[in-house]
């Protein structure tokens, strides 16, 4: 077991050189020493301390908060990977349920079966939809709550056919974006303005009012600053939730008149 320099280190873990950069800069992640040369060299000791951070942003949490998990849980590797195994195997689990939902749901749309109304909803945990809507109240006041309460209230009078169809389309509206960022599209590129035109369509259909270019840019804020939306979006695909938030701001400036 050598050292790598940062090119070797990027090629070895897929992160960028740009971004090891910045993990020296912010203290998350110094090399083991500078050669004569000024060049960074990382050992064994740097390679497990990364695997540590990209466990963690695997997870969703964010930089700021990696350095003091890292630093209360110290050394002791055994225990933090276990927690990492937990909460992934509980995701998977959760993935695995949400997959078997959406097959059955496509299959009734396509008229090969018909779904009980409680299977509708396997897979998603009222518990995270408890804890997105207490983290949105904390950071944005109670304002959000009665917006919570109104969304709440559209989305119970559209009856089961009307909840079906209404995920149906943002299925459809967020794969097409996934697609977008898997074949290297610019998160501003206009070329995403027909899809986000509809994903801006369907969360004023969910919020059950308008949604306003300024809201809308904050929207894709929020699926960045919060863990729970940051991850789920980059289970879809890898730099998903930050591609989305960029494309969001981009449209809503474009379209800041709408």
């Amino acid at each position: 077991m050598g050292t790598y320099t940062v090119k070797q280190l990027a090629r070895l873990s897929g992160v960028s050189v740009r971004t090891l950069h910045h993990y020296d800069e912010i203290g998350l992640l110094k090399p083991a020493f500078l050669g004569e040369n000024r060049y960074r060299y990382y050992g064994r000791e740097e390679l497990l301390r990364l695997q540590d951070i990209l466990f963690h942003r695997e997870l969703g949490v964010p930089l700021q908060e990696i350095a003091k998990l890292l630093s209360n849980d110290g050394r002791d590797r055994v225990a933090i990977l276990s927690r990492h195994r937990e909460m992934l195997a509980d995701r998977l689990e959760r993935s695995r349920q949400l997959l078997r939902t959406i097959d059955r749901t496509i299959a009734e749309l396509n008229g090969e079966g018909t779904m009980n109304d409680t299977d509708l909803y396997k897979g998603f945990s009222p518990e995270k939809q408890a804890e997105h809507e207490a983290w949105l109240i904390d950071d944005f006041g109670d304002g959000m709550r009665t917006g919570i309460e109104v969304s709440r209230t559209g989305w119970d009078k559209l009856g089961a056919a009307g909840r079906q169809a209404r995920m149906a389309e943002y299925a459809a509206v967020e794969t097409g974006l996934a697609e977008l960022l898997r074949a290297g599209q610019a998160p501003e590129s206009k070329a995403a303005d027909p899809l986000l035109a509809r994903h801006r369509a369907w969360v004023a259909a969910m919020w059950n009012r308008d949604c306003p270019s300024d809201r809308y840019a904050d929207l894709g804020t929020l699926y960045t600053d919060h863990p729970g939306f940051r991850e789920r979006f980059d289970m879809i695909e890898p730099g998903f939730a930050e591609w989305l938030a960029a494309a969001m701001r981009a449209h809503a400036a474009r379209h800041s008149a709408a």
